[in-house]
């Protein structure tokens, strides 16, 4: 056997992420697979969330339109400060050394390059079609965090966990800032992993046309709706104070009118039903409805689909609580054993490896701290019944016969 040298070794160590990923992120699934043998996924209940992961991109180095704008308006206040230096040193050559000078000159030489190279990021953000560059790792995306005007350049890591062991079932990398799109697609490879048939997840993923998807695929999604209602706020009656009445099509408003249906029209892809009663002028309660002529109620397509979601929401007042006990858990941990700097390589595929590398590890800690528990569980049980047998052959020594058999645990 060929001895290599150490470095060389590590170079192989170092791209082995890069050149496997594609059978390094076939293996979850497998071991899912596996665990689903053993029996470890009985609930059929996931929760899925996503968490911000920091990229191989410092924030610096990652440009929107915003970020460009604020950086070339800080540019040019730079330049005018040193402009109105030199036009000083014109006119009074005695308050400005020949030194001051020459460095000035040199800071703008460099503000007019870096301007430059702003008018370049400024051409690649048009043609980006998020509008944003990265410039270590392309790849990577501005994010904003859970912490008030705080924000990460790096990725969105979805994951749908299993409630009963905390074991990941599925995972996803992306780029997108935001959970809006991802609800259908981790309960489906959810499904597809364990035959999860519900779905747990915060306002954040609330979106009709994936909550339609997942009762199309037969998953139930629980998933809060945000409460962003102006109404409300306003002190005003807000959809939830109408009641549908679905046999007539018509909503019962809190005065006890009948709002008609109207017209239909498409929003965003959706069809969308607007209703309203002629009443509304001369209500008693017009003041505490609206503030336009007709109070107007939109109602969507599919809106019974959210409302049977809702229905089971009720009936399930811990879903929130299960939700949260069950996912912050793996993210707690994912983040802790990656360190500070989270990702250590660039671009999504090999982001998506690494990612899959530390699922693994997790879920592989995860069985066999269960499985452990199941063999000392039976163990257990296996002392427990030797004890009683041993208890009864002295308690009735006259009955034991020598053809009773003595169970004797297999395991230390």
């Amino acid at each position: 056997m060929i001895d290599r040298p150490a470095d060389a070794r590590l170079q192989d160590h170092a791209d082995f992420r890069k050149d496997h990923g594609d059978a390094i992120r076939q293996v979850c699934p497998e071991f899912v697979l596996l665990c689903r043998r053993l029996k470890l996924f009985a609930d059929g209940i996931v929760a899925i969330d996503g968490s911000k992961f920091k990229a191989v991109n410092n924030r610096d180095k990652n440009f929107t339109p915003h970020k460009l704008k604020a950086r070339m308006q800080q540019l040019e206040e730079s330049a005018a400060r040193y402009l109105e230096e030199l036009d000083r040193a014109d006119r009074e050559p005695s308050l400005v050394t020949d030194s001051r000078v020459a460095h000035i000159k040199d800071k703008m030489v460099t503000l007019k390059q870096q301007m430059q190279r702003l008018e370049e990021i400024g051409k690649q953000l048009q043609q980006a079609p998020d509008h944003q560059v990265s410039l270590t790792d392309p790849d990577a995306r501005s994010m904003a965090t859970s912490g008030r005007g705080t924000g990460i350049v790096g990725y969105n890591v979805q994951t749908a966990v299993d409630t009963k062991h905390h074991m990941i079932v599925a995972h996803e990398v992306i780029n997108l800032g935001h959970d809006r799109t991802q609800l259908s697609a981790m309960a489906r490879e959810a499904r597809n992993a364990v035959g999860a048939k519900v779905a747990l997840a915060d306002r954040g993923y609330f979106s009709g046309e994936q909550i339609l998807d997942c009762d199309q695929q037969g998953i139930s999604a629980l998933v809060p709706k945000p409460l962003t209602s102006n109404n409300r706020a306003r002190g005003l009656f807000d959809k939830r104070d109408f009641q549908y009445i679905a046999e007539d099509d018509e909503y019962l408003c809190p005065a006890g009118e009948r709002a008609k249906w109207r017209f239909s029209t498409v929003e965003n892809g959706m069809t969308i039903n607007k209703y309203w009663s002629s009443a509304c002028p001369r209500c008693p309660m017009k003041s505490r409805c609206t503030t336009s002529e007709y109070r107007r109620i939109a109602r969507w397509d599919h809106e019974a689909v959210l409302e049977e979601m809702q229905r089971r929401l009720d009936r399930m007042p811990e879903a929130s609580l299960v939700r949260r006990r069950t996912v912050e858990h793996p993210f707690a941990t994912l983040k802790a054993w990656m360190g500070s700097a989270h990702f250590l390589m660039k671009r999504l595929p090999n982001v998506k490896t690494e990612m899959s590398l530390h699922v693994l590890a997790y879920n592989l800690k995860r069985a066999m701290q269960k499985v452990r528990q199941r063999i000392m569980s039976g163990c257990r049980m296996k002392r427990f019944i030797e004890e009683r047998l041993e208890a009864r052959r002295r308690c009735y020594p006259s009955t034991w016969t020598t053809t009773s058999r003595k169970i004797t645990p297999s395991c230390g």
